[in-house]
């Protein structure tokens, strides 16, 4: 495990149980990574932190269940993996969540309240976290998933698509920070924004063996895609959305 792309680096992923999450643990440990997880799901985290440990090889693979939803139990955990594996070389945001309706008119704001706890205050807790930890890394990333809806947004899904705009936002704001850090030299570090229509995984394909999931990105190609934003150098990538769809 110590001659991959990412040997040495330590990366954290938050949102690290569902199946996005189980793919991007195993990929960045196949690739070298020293890697920590956090969901708020125990049980679930535990399976994927397992799951990658036996599939790469018995890579460095922790997990423990972190509160997204308060920043000082997020810094907690930033400053805890700091310490304990001497850096930090990015943060993986795999806090997910949908909400739609019917239409633009039975839009329930309710819908609003939840959206913004899982897209936005998630990715602001974490930036806040970890951005300082990530600037010091000779190669830190903050990687966000976004959405293609959050460039052209659909009436039923007026919340999902402008909580996922202003994700967005946040993270190019984040971005901005690391190309001032970097000064004449340019950016050492940088936050970058994966853009797909949907996600899809075997267990979807098994329960829905008819569907052709026309433009979503299957997990493991968003695992991959993740592992290469560190292939490019930070100025590549800083303030910029990689698409891994259509654009709209």
């Amino acid at each position: 495990m110590g001659n991959g792309a990412l040997s040495g680096a330590v990366i954290a992923v938050a949102g690290a149980g569902g199946p996005a999450g189980r793919a991007t643990l195993l990929r960045l440990a196949e690739a070298g990574a020293t890697v920590v997880g956090a969901d708020n799901d125990p049980e679930r985290l535990a399976e994927a932190v397992d799951a990658a440990r036996y599939a790469s090889g018995g890579a460095t693979v922790t997990g423990e269940t972190v509160d997204l939803l308060n920043l000082d139990a997020t810094r907690d955990w930033a400053n805890r993996t700091e310490k304990e594996f001497g850096r930090v070389d990015g943060l993986v945001h795999l806090v997910g969540g949908w909400r739609g309706s019917e239409t633009f008119t039975k839009t329930n704001l309710d819908d609003w309240d939840l959206l913004e706890l899982l897209l936005i205050r998630t990715v602001q807790h974490t930036s806040l976290a970890f951005h300082e930890a990530i600037q010091r890394s000779d190669r830190g990333r903050y990687v966000l998933i976004s959405a293609a809806g959050a460039t052209k947004p659909t009436a039923g899904n007026a919340s999902y698509a402008a909580a996922k705009a202003a994700a967005e936002a946040w993270t190019l704001a984040l971005a901005d920070y690391f190309r001032k850090a970097g000064g004449e030299q340019g950016p050492t570090s940088a936050a970058a924004i994966l853009v797909v229509k949907a996600l899809v995984h075997d267990a979807m394909r098994a329960e829905r063996p008819n569907a052709k999931f026309a433009g979503f990105t299957d997990v493991k190609d968003l695992a991959e895609a993740i592992a290469g934003v560190w292939d490019k150098p930070a100025a590549e990538v800083n303030g910029n959305r990689l698409w891994l769809t259509e654009k709209p």
